[in-house]
């Protein structure tokens, strides 16, 4: 491969790497906490982003994992992380798995978000 053509492949990779990015900041590829809270079963298991408030903070001492409730136009669902918590207030994109403690009956219990990668939002 020439250099020409290997700056070429790099450009592509930086610029769409830049517009996925942009996508989350505007909106695009984002999922309303509503849609997942209505249709969890569906989302199981799947990568989806949204974004919203900080509405509620939880760290318990004894454990890694840590918590925070993002709130949306449509609702509230809770994410875990391992990393620092953000501040409640702040406004986030969150990435990651929809996971539920239990389904039981085709209803979902304990549904949360396990965060992969967090951005300041808008």
């Amino acid at each position: 491969m020439s250099i020409h053509s290997r700056s070429i492949v790099a450009t592509i990779i930086v610029g769409a790497g830049l517009a996925a990015a942009a996508c989350a900041s505007v909106g695009i590829g984002v999922t309303s906490v509503g849609d997942i809270r209505r249709n969890t079963a569906s989302f199981e298991g799947k990568e989806v982003t949204v974004r919203g408030t900080v509405n509620d903070v939880t760290k318990l001492p004894i454990t890694e994992v840590k918590s925070y409730t993002v709130l949306d136009p449509t609702g509230e669902i809770r994410v875990t992380t391992r990393g620092a918590v953000p501040a409640k207030g702040e406004r986030v994109a969150v990435r990651g798995v929809v996971t539920s403690a239990a389904i039981v009956g085709g209803h979902s219990m304990g549904t949360h978000i396990r965060e992969s990668e967090r951005s300041a939002a808008y």
